[in-house]
């Protein structure tokens, strides 16, 4: 299920707005546990120039990348709630561009492609981001569940790949010959879910299928959308997920320490 350029800006949007009422009330000092080079003004910090990062490169229609640092406006003031505002500024400059370009061609990470596919990335992002910030805070954390499929989707068939022509991280992170089955789970489809995927090493390299085939994995991982989200990101390790591994935990394992978030 493909979601809308509306619903994915939306997330952005409400998900900033949490990420920035957190940053309003609590410790800048705070550790991210999740993030643990960061602090939460860090963390706010991080988001609000990937937002800026990403508008610039939406706005002026690029074909080229763009150096975060080149980017304007990238330094919050120095109070928390400067910085709350701050960062919804730049939730709005970032969706106002993205609905202006529609599906205009830009730079997404070394191609070209619409203007709509940072509405996905950054709805991404700011969602991930907001749960490490609930984490740092001691705050649940509630990840809609289609969403979280997306993301799933997104991490395995794009972001964990190859990237400004990096090597694909996942032929490293699952041995030859091997193979994972993910499942994103829902209460009422009796262990299955809107989510499925297959990840094995093929000839030319790794493929994600979105659905059971061959050969039959080796491994698999399986439950709800948003606790399979934040393993796979490493938010939470598989132990203190409330997810089913079964099969050989070795190579989950192996996969989450070669594809960092």
């Amino acid at each position: 299920m493909q979601l809308s350029t509306d619903r994915l800006l939306a997330e952005v949007e409400a998900s900033t707005g949490q990420l920035a009422g957190i940053i309003s009330d609590g410790d800048p000092d705070l550790q991210v546990p999740s993030c643990p080079d960061w602090t939460l003004r860090q963390l706010g910090t991080h988001v609000g120039r990937v937002h800026r990062w990403a508008a610039e490169i939406v706005s002026t229609r690029t074909a080229e990348g763009i150096a975060m640092k080149a980017v304007p406006d990238g330094t919050p003031p120095g109070d928390r709630s400067g910085q709350a505002n701050w960062l919804l500024a730049g939730a709005q400059r970032l969706t106002a561009a993205i609905r202006d370009a529609g599906s205009a061609p830009v730079w997404a990470f070394g191609s070209l492609a619409p203007a709509t596919f940072w509405a996905r990335r950054q709805a991404h992002e700011t969602m991930v981001h907001r749960a490490d910030a609930e984490l740092a805070a001691g705050r649940p954390v509630v990840l809609d569940p289609e969403l979280a499929v997306d993301a799933i989707d997104e991490w395995l068939t794009i972001m964990a790949g190859p990237r400004y022509g990096r090597p694909d991280a996942r032929a490293t992170a699952l041995p030859a010959g091997r193979a994972m089955y993910v499942i994103a789970t829902a209460p009422d489809q009796g262990g299955t879910g809107p989510g499925q995927w297959l990840i094995r090493q093929a000839a030319d390299g790794v493929v994600v299928l979105p659905a059971p085939g061959q050969p039959p994995p080796d491994v698999t991982v399986s439950g709800p959308p948003d606790q399979v989200l934040l393993t796979l990101l490493r938010r939470m390790p598989p132990e203190s997920a409330d997810i089913t591994v079964a099969g050989d935990a070795a190579l989950l394992t192996g996969w989450l320490a070669g594809t960092p978030f």
